[in-house]
């Protein structure tokens, strides 16, 4: 049995917090934002169509050389299926299944790429029952995906977004 996730709400919170960011930055058409009287120009965030598209992307992401360098386990595949009816993403170890919301409340909220990111950095770990799900070497190893794949100005605000809202990274 894995520890205690005791942080799994404040990584929740950072992560909306973080979305609405790149939500607000789509709907207005500003990819530069202010961090902390740092302006950065946030990346593209790519969002999906389908079960088949974050499949796609999942795999390519695994097979990145410096992913598999870093994670053993990108090595190992991972499936990817809809979840009906339900209002979270979520990753099934025993099975390694990325399970995915295709359209909650007439949004497709999860398939867009931090969320996909998300359950991928759980996917990465090659010893999950030793450490909670959302502890801080989660944490470290999302913003560390975040930045090799958005870039590394998604990761400065999500660091930064997770540290305000008192995540641990370790």
């Amino acid at each position: 049995m894995s520890p205690r996730d005791t942080q799994r709400a404040k990584v929740y919170d950072a992560e909306q917090l973080v979305r609405g960011v790149f939500d607000r930055a789509d709907e207005h058409g500003n990819r530069t934002v202010e961090l902390y009287g740092s302006h950065l120009t946030l990346p593209i965030e790519r969002r999906f169509a389908s079960v088949g598209s974050v499949q796609t992307y999942a795999e390519k992401v695994l097979g990145l050389n410096w992913v598999r360098e870093q994670w053993d386990r990108a090595l190992a595949p991972v499936r990817v299926r809809s979840r009906a009816g339900a209002s979270a993403a979520h990753y099934e170890a025993a099975d390694a299944v990325l399970a995915v919301p295709l359209h909650t409340g007439g949004s497709a909220w999860a398939l867009r790429e931090l969320v996909v990111l998300h359950e991928l950095t759980h996917h990465l770990e090659s010893d999950p029952e030793s450490v909670a799900p959302h502890g801080p070497e989660f944490c470290l190893r999302y913003v560390e995906l975040v930045d090799g794949v958005i870039g590394p100005e998604a990761a400065l605000l999500l660091r930064t977004t997770m540290a305000g809202c008192g995540v641990r990274l370790g």
